[in-house]
């Protein structure tokens, strides 16, 4: 091992790039980042891919993916008590 090394033509940051995302710092709910933490675990995926992918649907950029299940079942049950306020019952 050498005594001193020369760093002068060195470079801070990430040592391989990733292009077209960006690294960033975000301070987020303690309780959302364990909930896609748990979530991330559950599917073998990584958290912050969730947190991006829920990014996406939020700003509706995941229109080509077809809708799941789960997100089926999850807007049929915001929807329908709507629908049940707003029709009168049959008789």
């Amino acid at each position: 091992m050498k005594d001193e090394y020369d760093f002068s033509k060195g470079k801070r940051g990430a040592v391989i790039s990733s292009k077209g995302k960006t690294r960033i710092t975000i301070y987020l709910d303690d309780a959302i980042l364990e909930a896609f933490r748990a979530r991330g675990e559950a599917a073998g995926t990584g958290y912050q891919t969730l947190i991006n992918e829920a990014l996406k649907e939020y700003l509706g950029q995941n229109a080509e993916k077809p809708v799941t299940e789960s997100a089926l079942r999850r807007i049929l049950q915001e929807e329908f008590p709507k629908i049940r306020q707003v029709s009168p019952p049959s008789p």
